[in-house]
Parts: structure tokens; C-alpha cells; sequence
């Protein structure tokens, strides 16, 4: 890893270099990672499509968006950011229902899109690059964008024979995602390939905006995973899971109990989303049934914590209660996206976990590890927890005999 981040980081600089005024830049001869952006900036139904791709023809240009791979192997926030600030968003406008025709730039996008490996490509810019360093609670960081004049694809395309068949059969988007998905396509690949409208019955296929494509891509996934889970027996012990990846610090609680999920984020003074002198918090909830409404206090960290966890308890056959504690504090001094919610999640569920006899002992466990690993105090939150108040209130058939 180390020799591939050196190899990575040190050609971005050579890159730098070369092109000392980086405005002046009209053609590249690039790598796509592959990787392709739908903007939900314009006013719907136009979306703006881009390609994504290094300033040069670089070698291992997949990690400029391999999430997984960073999270695995503990990039910092200054890697990824240093990584994004390089990829270039060659953009043009388009209709979302233009996915269906083979509209100029459309094809290209598509393709690049569905590859199982990075594209060569060359690209042509109308104007001069524009940075803008805005930051998003859903979408990954990014660097530079320009409309896009020209664009060709100079080496052959790989897409995978289960890509192809799923665009090609008339089914709903939501059945291709669930098939691809059984097929070992992760969420990275599947958001990316629902968004350039490659999916769906013909008559509906059409552009998704990365930042939707990605909590649908979660949501999708989550609740298929959910209709096993939810028949499944209740775990046996009480379960508490504590990790940390970039400053993002989760306690994860498990009950035995019937499927609930809640998420509650604290945003600490210093952090990305808190620049205040006050603790910030938001928390989003869902009992068996699931929700009828977007999770719109927590957003799309709702949908790419939860996914992880439901994962979890598939792999264990088991069903539980869950709560989680999102403590966002100021080592995450820039905003990454909801990937950094989702990877977080599943290096705290994958890691160690403790076990407990009652759920006295969980809840004060869990005090203890959040007052000495985060030094906060979360009292007041399981006070306020709707999950907690349900199972102190709610007598089970087990209390009955």
C-alpha cells in the first residue's frame, strides 16, 4: 500500500509541476479511475455529466476512487483529499432522459461508467479549470471542473457479462442492483452504475444524481438484506462494538430484540459540520416497519451507517436492536462524504466486541468507553433515545412465561 500511495502522491506532484499554471490546461491524455459524476446543481431535469480523470496519464488510477481500498489500508484525510483535489470533473449538461439516446458524450459517460477497470481517455475543455472547494455531507470531495468540449475513449472497454445482461433485460433498476449485488458488485459500484441510467425498463432509465444514487444504493441493498434479517432469532447477549477512522468515533449497540435502528450524530466544537463553541447533534429513527420518510435529520450518513450494520447481522444470522452513536470530533477537520459514515461503521462492526448479560451493564459500558476513548459524556443522549424508551416500555412475549 505504502509503495503505491508513494508512487501516487509523487506523480501528482511531478504532475503539478508540469503543468505550473494548471488554467492553461485544454487537453489532457488521461485514466479514468473509472469514475463519472451527476451533478443535482442545475435545475431538474438537467444534470450535469462528468468524467472524472487525472490531469495525466497515470498508473493505478483506480485509487483515485477506491474507498474501500483507503479505508482498508488507513488513509488519512489529507491523502484523500490531496488525491480528489487532482481528479478532474470534465462536465457537460445534459437531460436526465437523455441516458436512454446516444446523445454526444452520453455513450462515453455510460461506458466509462460501467468498466470493471480504469479507461483511457482523451479530453478537451471549453474553458479554463474552476476549483471549487465546497464541501458535502453526502458526496466525495471535489477538486477541479470544466465543460467538456471534446472527449474519446482510446482503449477498449471492460464490462463485466453481469453488468451486461442486467442493462440489457427489461427490470426494474431495483431488481438489477439486488442482482448484481448477489453477484459480489459492492455499493461503490453499484450507486455509480444506477446514476448514468443504464438500469431500469427501457422507458424509465434515466440519469440519477450521484449524491441520490448513493443513498438509494444503500437504501436498496439495506432493505433486501432486511427482509432475512427480520426473520432471524434475536442475538443472545447484549452486544457493544466502539471504533474510530478519521475522526468519526462510533459505539454501536446491539439488544435482543426485534429490528429497530437509530443513529444519533454529535458534531463536536472544531469538527467539519461545527465551527461553533456548542455540540451540534441530529438523530434519525426506524422501528420494525422501516421508514415511510427520507431519514432527513442525518441524511445519507443514515443510509451508509446502517448498511454495514444489517450486513453484520446477516452474516451472523441473527436480529437485534440498534443503536448507534456517531461522535464526529475535530481530528475530521474536512468533510469526506457519507463513504467515511460507512467504512467507520464497518471497521467498528468488524472489530472487537464485548459481550453483557443485561442491558444495565451495556449502557454503562458503553458510558464508560465514550467518556475515556471520546471523552464525552453520553447520558443525555440514551435519554433521549426512542429505541431505549421502546425496549424499557415494551414487554416482549419471553416476560410473560
Amino acid at each position: 500500500m505504502d509503495n503505491i500511495k508513494f508512487e501516487v502522491i509523487n506523480k501528482i506532484s511531478k504532475i503539478n509541476f508540469k503543468y505550473n499554471n494548471l488554467k492553461k490546461i485544454s487537453k489532457i491524455d488521461s485514466i479514468s479511475p473509472p469514475s463519472v459524476f451527476i451533478g443535482s446543481k442545475l435545475k431538474y431535469p438537467l444534470v450535469n455529466v462528468g468524467i472524472l480523470s487525472p490531469l495525466d496519464n497515470i498508473d493505478n488510477a483506480w485509487i483515485y476512487d477506491d474507498a474501500k481500498y483507503w479505508a482498508k489500508n488507513d488513509f488519512g484525510i489529507s491523502d484523500v483529499i490531496k488525491l480528489r483535489d487532482n481528479l478532474l470533473n470534465s462536465r457537460f449538461q445534459s437531460k436526465v432522459s437523455d441516458s436512454r439516446f446516444s446523445k454526444r458524450f452520453v455513450g462515453i459517460a455510460q461506458e466509462i461508467a460501467i468498466a470493471s477497470k480504469p479507461v483511457d481517455v482523451e479530453i478537451e475543455l471549453k474553458r479554463k479549470l474552476n476549483f471549487d472547494k465546497r464541501k458535502d455531507k453526502v458526496l466525495m470531495h471535489q477538486g477541479m471542473s470544466a465543460p467538456l468540449k471534446g472527449a474519446r475513449i482510446t482503449s477498449n472497454v471492460k464490462v463485466h457479462k453481469k453488468v451486461d445482461r442486467v442493462m440489457n433485460d427489461e427490470i426494474k433498476s431495483k431488481e438489477g442492483i439486488e442482482y448484481l449485488y448477489k453477484n459480489n458488485f459492492d455499493e461503490y459500484a453499484l450507486s455509480k452504475i444506477l446514476s448514468v441510467g443504464v438500469l431500469g425498463l427501457k422507458k424509465d432509465k434515466r440519469f440519477v444524481p450521484t449524491r441520490w444514487s448513493i443513498t438509494a444504493t444503500d437504501d436498496i441493498l439495506c432493505k433486501k438484506i432486511l427482509e432475512r434479517v427480520k426473520e432471524y432469532k434475536w442475538i443472545e447477549n447484549y452486544e457493544l462494538f466502539f471504533g474510530e477512522f478519521m475522526g468519526n468515533c462510533y459505539l454501536i449497540m446491539l439488544f435482543p430484540n426485534v429490528f429497530n435502528f437509530e443513529l444519533f450524530e454529535l458534531y463536536l466544537p472544531g469538527s467539519s459540520w461545527n465551527p461553533s463553541q456548542q455540540i451540534k447533534a441530529s438523530t434519525d429513527y426506524e422501528n420494525f416497519f422501516g421508514r415511510k420518510t427520507y431519514a432527513s435529520n442525518c441524511a445519507g450518513g443514515y443510509y451508509a451507517s446502517r448498511l454495514p450494520i444489517v450486513e453484520y447481522l446477516n452474516s451472523i444470522k441473527k436480529q437485534a436492536s440498534v443503536l448507534v452513536i456517531r461522535i464526529e470530533t475535530p481530528s475530521y477537520w474536512a468533510s469526506l462524504g457519507v463513504w467515511v459514515c460507512r467504512e467507520a461503521c464497518r471497521k467498528t462492526i468488524n472489530g472487537r466486541k464485548l459481550k453483557f448479560g443485561s442491558k444495565e451493564e451495556l449502557l454503562n459500558s458503553a458510558e464508560i468507553i465514550a467518556k475515556k476513548k471520546f471523552n464525552f459524556d453520553i447520558e443525555s443522549i440514551l435519554t433521549k433515545s426512542k429505541l431505549l424508551d421502546k425496549i424499557n416500555t415494551q414487554k416482549n412475549l419471553n416476560e410473560f412465561f
